[in-house]
C-alpha cells in the first residue's frame, strides 16, 4: 500500500542515467529560481509604507527615492552574483565564497544562515500567498494557518517528483504573474498619463514632512530591501542548469533582476501615485488593482496570479537548500543523509526536512507574514554581505586583469547589504534577537558535526595501528518467551551455527511459571541447554541483559563472541504490528549498545 501511495503521489523510480534529462533550460530555471525574488514585488513595496505610515501619509514620497536606493543595491547584487556563477561554477553561492576568502566560520555563517533562510523563504511566500487569497475572500482569515500547511505539504509533494516536472508546472504561474503585474503597471501609468487618477491623491514630491529623519528614512529602505531575497538562489543553484551551466545561470540571473528592477518600480510609483495606505486586511497590490479595474475579473486575475506566486515562490527555497545542503554535507558539517538521491534523483532529504521546517514555522508564527519578513531578510543580507566581502578579498589577493571594476561593485555590495543588516538589528531587534543566538548554535553544531565524522574516519581507517580481534567461536544465546514455531524456527538457525554453544534464556515472573516452563523444555528440546530467570520487577530487558554481560565477559577470557539471536514473528500485514508487543525491539535496541556482543533477528513470516 505504501509503495502504492509513493508511486501515485511521487511518480516511477528514474535511473542514474536519466539525471542529465532533469537538467533545467533557462525558461524553466527563471521560473522555479526567481519566483522567490519575483513574488517580493508583492510584499517589499509595502513594507516601506508600513514604515512610512509611522510618521504620516504625507511622508508616502519618500517611498520613491528609497525605491532607487533599493534598485541600486538590486544592481550591485545582480552584477556581484553574475561574477560569482563564473567564479564558483560548481554551486554553493555565499556558503563557497565566503569559506574560500574569509575563512571557514565565515562560511558557516553563511551556510547557516541562508539553510535557516531558505526555512523562512518557504514560510514567508506561503504565509504571503495565504495572505493574498484573504484578501480577496475575508470569510477565509481564520484559516491561514491551514491553508498555508495544505500549500507547504502541496509544494514539498510537487518537488519530490522532481527537479523537471515541479518545474514545467510552476512555470505557468510564475510567467502569469508577470504578466498579470505589467498589465496592472501598464493600465495604471496609462491612467495617470490620461488624467484617470487624481493628483489630489499623494502628496508632491519634495514636500515638508515634520518628524522624518535619516534613521527612518534607513529604517524603510531596509524593509523595502526585503524584495530582493532570492536574488542568490541562482548562484547556489548553478548544477540545475543545462550546461553550459555557468553562461545559462548567468543570463536566468540578469533577466530576473530587470524583470524585478521593473516590477518592483511600478508596484512603488502606482502605490505612491495612488495614495495607497498599508492595510492589515487588504495588500498593497490588492488595494492598486481594485483602483485601476475594480473587482472585476481582472482584479481576480492579479490577485489570483498574486497568491499564487506568493505560494509557489517556495519554491525557490526547495531548489536550492537541498543544494546548498549537498556542499555542506560534502564538506562534513551536516548529516551525510542529504547526499542521497532519492527515486526521482532530486535529493529527497533535503526537500523533506525543508517541508517540515516551514510547517514548524508556520505553526509557530501563526502564519503572519509581518512577524516572519525580518527574520527572513537579515537571514539574507547577512550572507549577502559576507559573499561580497569574500569577492572582495579574492580581487584583493587575485588581482587578475580587470579586477578594479569587480571590486568597486562588491564593495558597494558589502557596505550597503552591512547597512541593511545593520538597519535591521537596530530596527527590529526585538522580532529577530533569535537569529542572533540560533545562529552561533548552529555554526557550533556544524563543527561538532565536522569533528564527529573525523573521528568516526580515524577510527574506521585501516591505518590505525588497532590489531585485529581474534574470534576462536561464538557463544549462541536465544531468548525465548515460549515454545512456538517461531522459537523452533529460530533454533534450528542458531544450531546451524554453534550447535554446542548454545543456550536458550527464558525470563520468568512467577516461580510456577517458571518451573513449567523446565519441565515442558526438557521434553521438547532436552539437546539445548535452558537458562530460566526470575524477574522480580516483571522486566524481561534488566534481567536479559545481566545475564547477557555476565556470559560475554567470561566468553572474552577465551576470545569468544557473544551472538543473541532474537526470533521474531512478521505479520502478514504491517498494521498488525500494532497489535503484538514489541518485546524483541526492546530487546534489539538495548544490546546494540553492548560493545561486544552481535545482535542477529530470525524473522518467521505469518501466513495469515
Amino acid at each position: 500500500m505504501f509503495s502504492s501511495i509513493k508511486r501515485l503521489l511521487i511518480g516511477r523510480p528514474l535511473k542514474s542515467h536519466e539525471l542529465g534529462e532533469q537538467k533545467l533550460n533557462k525558461t524553466k530555471a527563471l521560473a522555479i529560481l526567481s519566483s522567490d525574488a519575483l513574488s517580493s514585488v508583492a510584499y517589499g513595496p509595502e513594507q516601506i509604507l508600513i514604515v512610512l505610515v509611522t510618521i504620516s501619509s504625507a511622508a508616502f514620497w519618500y517611498s520613491i527615492p528609497i525605491a532607487v536606493g533599493v534598485l541600486i543595491l538590486l544592481t550591485a547584487l545582480i552584477l556581484s552574483y553574475r561574477q560569482i556563477i563564473f567564479a564558483y561554477p560548481h554551486g554553493g553561492g555565499a556558503y563557497v565564497v565566503s569559506k574560500s576568502n574569509l575563512g571557514v566560520n565565515a562560511g558557516l555563517i553563511a551556510g547557516g544562515s541562508l539553510l535557516v533562510d531558505y526555512i523562512l523563504t518557504v514560510a514567508v511566500s506561503v504565509s504571503a500567498g495565504t495572505d493574498a487569497i484573504t484578501s480577496a475572500f475575508p470569510t477565509l482569515h481564520n484559516h491561514n494557518v491551514t491553508i498555508a500547511i495544505v500549500f507547504v505539504i502541496f509544494i514539498t509533494i510537487l518537488n519530490l517528483r522532481g527537479v523537471t516536472e515541479s518545474a514545467s508546472i510552476l512555470a505557468y504561474p510564475v510567467y502569469l504573474f508577470v504578466l498579470a503585474l505589467f498589465i496592472l503597471i501598464g493600465v495604471g501609468l496609462y491612467n495617470i498619463v490620461t488624467g484617470g487618477v487624481s493628483p489630489q491623491l499623494h502628496t508632491p514630491i519634495g514636500t515638508p514632512v515634520a518628524g522624518i529623519s535619516l534613521f527612518i528614512l534607513l529604517r524603510a529602505f531596509a524593509s523595502g530591501s526585503s524584495a530582493l531575497t532570492g536574488v542568490e538562489a541562482i548562484s547556489n543553484a548553478i548544477p540545475n542548469f543545462k550546461d553550459p551551466a555557468p553562461n545559462n545561470a548567468a543570463k536566468t540571473l540578469m533577466a530576473m533582476g530587470s524583470l524585478l528592477a521593473i516590477l518592483f518600480s511600478g508596484i512603488v510609483f502606482l502605490a505612491y501615485y495612488y495614495g495607497i495606505s498599508p492595510n492589515a486586511e487588504v495588500t498593497v497590490v490588492s488595494q492598486i488593482a481594485e483602483e485601476t479595474f475594480g473587482r472585476n475579473f481582472i482584479y481576480f486575475f492579479i490577485q489570483g496570479t498574486t497568491a499564487l506566486i506568493l505560494v509557489l515562490a517556495a519554491n525557490t527555497g526547495y531548489s536550492a537548500f537541498p543544494l546548498l545542503a549537498v556542499n555542506l554535507a560534502k564538506d562534513k558539517f551536516i548529516p551525510r543523509m542529504f547526499l542521497i538521491r532519492g527515486d526521482r534523483l532530486g535529493y529527497s532529504n533535503g526537500i523533506i526536512i525543508l517541508g517540515i521546517a516551514s510547517i514548524l514555522l508556520i505553526l509557530a508564527f501563526q502564519a503572519k507574514t509581518e512577524s516572519l519578513i525580518p527574520l527572513y531578510a537579515v537571514g539574507v543580507f547577512l550572507p549577502f554581505t559576507l559573499s561580497q566581502s569574500g569577492m572582495m578579498v579574492k580581487w584583493l589577493r587575485e588581482k587578475p586583469q580587470g579586477w578594479v571594476p569587480k571590486f568597486i561593485i562588491n564593495t558597494t555590495g558589502a557596505l550597503i547589504s552591512l547597512t541593511v543588516t545593520l538597519m535591521f538589528l537596530v530596527t527590529k531587534f526585538s522580532q529577530i534577537w533569535s537569529i542572533l543566538i540560533f545562529l552561533p548554535i548552529i555554526v557550533y553544531l556544524f563543527h561538532r558535526i565536522r569533528k564527529h565524522y573525523e573521528a568516526v574516519g580515524d577510527q574506521l581507517s585501516l591505518k590505525t595501528c588497532e590489531p585485529p580481534v581474534t574470534i576462536e567461536g561464538n557463544v549462541m544465546i536465544v531468548p525465548v518467551a515460549g515454545m512456538t514455531h517461531v522459537v523452533e524456527n529460530t533454533l534450528n538457525y542458531a544450531k546451524s551455527l554453534s550447535p554446542d554453544q548454545m543456550i536458550a534464556v527464558y525470563v520468568a515472573f512467577e516461580r510456577e511459571d517458571e518451573k513449567n516452563f523446565e519441565e515442558k523444555w526438557k521434553q521438547w528440546q532436552p539437546d539445548v541447554r535452558l537458562v530460566t530467570l526470575h524477574s522480580h520487577y516483571r522486566s524481561i530487558i534488566n534481567p536479559l541483559t545481566k545475564f547477557v554481560d555476565i556470559v560475554e565477559h567470561k566468553a572474552r577470557e577465551g576470545n569468544y563472541r557473544v551472538t543473541v539471536v532474537i526470533p521474531q514473528f512478521i505479520p502478514k500485514k504491517g498494521w498488525h504490528n500494532i497489535l503484538h508487543n514489541q518485546s524483541s525491539l526492546l530487546i534489539r535496541t538495548f544490546l546494540l549498545y553492548r560493545r561486544h556482543v552481535v545482535v542477529s533477528t530470525v524473522p518467521y513470516h505469518l501466513k495469515k
